[in-house]
Formats: C-alpha cells, sequence, structure tokens
C-alpha cells in the first residue's frame, strides 16, 4: 500500500469518529427533551388526579355542614359559633366573647350591608383555623374543612327589626288561581334563610379546593 493511500484511510477514519460523536451527542440531547417531556406530562396527570380527588372529598365537608344545621334550633342559629365554623353574617370572619360579629370591635354586631363592610368573607384570604374540620385525613390525604355563613346581615332573629336576611317562604292558599282547589287547608308557611356553606380540601402537593353551596 502506498503512501498516499494509508493517508487517505487514516483520514476517512476520523471523519467517521467524528460523526459517530455528533450523533452520540444528539441523540443523548433527544433523550434528555424525550425523559423532560414525559416528566412534565406524569405530573400533570399526578396534579389533575389529585385535584379531581380533592373536588370529590370538599362533599364531605357540604355533608358536615348539612348535617350540624340540621341538628340546631332556630335561637341556637342567631348567634355564631367558632368551632362548628357557624358565622349568622353572610360577611363575617371573626366572633368576639359573646359569640357576635364584631371584627371593628365597637361594640356593634357586624352589619354586612355597611360601607365599607367590617368584614368580608372571601375564602382565599380568610384564616381557616376558624372553621370546622369535617375529616384531618380522607384516606387520601385530604383535609376537609367547612364554614357556614347565614345569609343575613346580622345576628339574631330573622325578623327583628331593621335584619335582612335571603329566605325561602310559601304563601297562605288553599289552591292555584283558574284551577281546582286542593283542600281548604292552606298550605303551611314557611320563613327561613338560606345558609351558604364554603368547604376546602387542603391534599398531597398543597392541593387546594374550594367549593361552595346554598342550602335552607
Amino acid at each position: 500500500m502506498r503512501l498516499s493511500q494509508r493517508r487517505q484511510m487514516q483520514t476517512q477514519r476520523g471523519v467517521v469518529l467524528l460523526l459517530a460523536l455528533i450523533m452520540l451527542v444528539a441523540m443523548t440531547l433527544a433523550g434528555v427533551v424525550m425523559y423532560r417531556q414525559i416528566g412534565t406530562g406524569l405530573i400533570i396527570a399526578r396534579n389533575l388526579s389529585f385535584k379531581r380527588t380533592a373536588t370529590i372529598a370538599a362533599d364531605r365537608g357540604i355533608e358536615a355542614a348539612r348535617t350540624w344545621l340540621v341538628a340546631q334550633s332556630a335561637a341556637t342559629l342567631e348567634l355564631g359559633s367558632v368551632p362548628a365554623g357557624y358565622y349568622p353574617g353572610w360577611c363575617n370572619t371573626s366572633l368576639n366573647v359573646n359569640n357576635i360579629p364584631d371584627a371593628d370591635n365597637d361594640g356593634n354586631p357586624d352589619n354586612c350591608g355597611a360601607t365599607p363592610a367590617p368584614s368580608t368573607f372571601d375564602p382565599l384570604t380568610y384564616n381557616w383555623a376558624n372553621s370546622a374540620v369535617a375529616t384531618s385525613d380522607d384516606g387520601a390525604g385530604n383535609e376537609v374543612r367547612y364554614v357556614i355563613h347565614r345569609l343575613c346581615q346580622t345576628s339574631g332573629a330573622i325578623n327583628a327589626a331593621g335584619q335582612q336576611c335571603v329566605t325561602i317562604g310559601s304563601v297562605l292558599a288553599g289552591g292555584s288561581h283558574g284551577a281546582g282547589s286542593y283542600g281548604t287547608q292552606a298550605l303551611s308557611n314557611t320563613f327561613q334563610p338560606y345558609f351558604r356553606v364554603t368547604s376546602r380540601v387542603f391534599g398531597p402537593t398543597n392541593t387546594v379546593v374550594y367549593t361552595q353551596v346554598v342550602m335552607y
């Protein structure tokens, strides 16, 4: 073999080695990108799963609040209760020693119609230590808390002077207009306020879900 041919073969081997190194780097980069994409997809899927589970768990808070409300008398619902997570006005976020909302400590019960209101309920900024615990762990790592607000301006009876409440009621009537009578006895008159229940679920990876319902 002549010297010129030997030098040409050595040059070709050097080019092949360079191309192999370039391909190896390109394949490594492609593998890293693919791994990151798969990892991001798994994280998104995991977070969606946690959020879905937390949303379902929020029903525990709603049901616990409903059970508590059903067991109370009308007189009990005129005042608040921090352990029960119950507040007699729609804006209330705190109670004084007499279980009356008085956020500005002026000695007068908070009026949710005042401008500006003495206190405003916002689930995102509310101190959830002042709430009731439906469950500290539902088996999936979710803590469920809830608060109940009576949809009235102030504490006290719903028929008190100056009180304003969102209420449900029925009129006294024996039958519908233009139709056959359903009897001579009038319908029983019900007059009761609506309640807003806010449930918060705090789960794995700092998953937070808020759910609100209105019930009567």
